[in-house]
């Protein structure tokens, strides 16, 4: 199941969850944990996908602490790699950030300034 989002491209996944039944031609209701029990049950397959044992992109939901606008907040955990770039005639300090239950694979560039807050 689809959820929240880091970085700029990466989509996030929780689960696996049980597929209970198909609502409709594009939707399906889902056997979701007690502590999701305030969203609703039933998604649209975009917000699916098919469980892949030992996938980087599903988060086990234990490993997570949600806020309660059901979000969550990223914690970086090491500093990878540093460059310098040229943004907008300004020279710009950036940080490869390692975010925790992220892989290696899955590190971002962030403004160093901004990692700093």
């Amino acid at each position: 199941m689809r959820f929240g989002q880091k970085g700029k491209l990466s989509l996030r996944f929780i689960g696996p969850y049980e597929v209970l039944e198909r609502v409709g031609p594009i939707a399906y209701r889902l056997r979701l944990p007690p502590e999701l029990e305030k969203i609703h049950d039933v998604f649209h397959v975009s917000m699916l996908r098919g469980y892949r044992s030992d996938s980087p992109h599903v988060m086990p939901i234990e490993e997570i602490e949600l806020n309660p606008n059901l979000s969550y907040d990223e914690e970086p955990v090491e500093i990878l790699d540093s460059d310098n770039k040229v943004l907008g005639g300004k020279t710009t300090e950036l940080v490869k950030v390692l975010w925790r239950h992220h892989g290696v694979e899955e590190a971002t560039w962030e403004m160093k300034d901004d990692m700093k807050k």
